[in-house]
């Protein structure tokens, strides 16, 4: 959608002030911690664009609270099974061996929007280390959520969403669905079947840019929004501009979803 049809589709005036007053109708408020998933142009024209929409989500939250964002870079991973798009086989060995080494401030986020890419540069910001799953967090819990995320346990209980299932998260969808709802890989990875297939990753080692080999726990978001329909909690339903949202409480949806996939294991 061109700029043009983005305003000519939003009926009225959006600011920074218009979607603070949004997400205090949401109830996010100052103290929360808040794990968000986003797209900008579903909220339509909003003067400031994706940084308007960070420093609302700043000024609300404050810094006695903590606002987390995924931030994977999914492109630092074995180009075997590159699909969109893939590359020349004859390429694999080549990228392996030149693919720059994971770096939290110049390595790009891949597919997670404008306002998580905004939200990167903020010099407070700081990212977890996982090459290709890593978040990035700002406020009070940030420094310590962020501290570790061991390779082959991106999303278990050595990341960062083990500090958080501790912790009274809250998770907000602004214009997406719970198909991008990383917290749910934790009731992945904390199935007993659970299966694992051979990643590799450019990182820093020693000082020196290697190629790390890893197991990669198998995951499927596509069941996530399963989970959420059978999902008996709260899930509240609001707006951030002119996308719906959604807002609810991290530790009892993923505990929920851990005992669903258990139940509802693939044939």
């Amino acid at each position: 959608m061109t700029e043009l049809m983005s305003i000519l589709n939003t009926p009225e005036f959006q600011s920074k002030k218009t979607v603070k007053k949004q997400l205090a109708e949401l109830g996010i408020q100052k103290g929360d911690q808040v794990m968000i998933h986003s797209s900008l142009k579903s909220m339509g024209w909003i003067a400031g664009g994706a940084q308007a929409v960070v420093e609302a989500l700043m000024e609300t939250v404050t810094e006695s609270g903590t606002i987390v964002m995924p931030a994977q870079s999914a492109d630092n991973s074995d180009p075997i099974y590159w699909m969109e798009p893939p590359i020349p086989k004859n390429w694999h060995l080549e990228l392996r061996e030149n693919f720059p080494a994971y770096d939290p401030h110049l390595t790009p986020l891949r597919g997670m929007g404008k306002i998580a890419e905004c939200f990167h540069r903020h010099p407070d910001t700081i990212r977890s280390p996982h090459p290709a799953h890593s978040f990035m967090a700002w406020g009070e819990n940030a420094a310590d959520w962020m501290s570790e995320q061991p390779l082959e346990d991106s999303f278990g209980k050595k990341s960062p969403l083990q500090k958080m299932m501790h912790a009274d998260v809250k998770i907000l969808l602004i214009g997406v669905g719970f198909d991008t709802c990383t917290a749910l890989h934790y009731a992945e990875f904390a199935q007993d079947d659970r299966t694992t297939s051979p990643q590799g990753a450019a990182i820093m080692l020693n000082g020196e840019r290697v190629w790390q080999h890893y197991e990669c726990v198998d995951m499927d978001s596509d069941r996530f929004p399963e989970i959420a329909k059978d999902y008996p909690g709260d899930i509240k339903i609001g707006l951030l501009g002119q996308a719906e949202c959604r807002l609810t409480e991290m530790r009892p949806l993923v505990n929920f979803g851990m005992e669903w996939l258990k139940e509802n294991t693939k044939k």
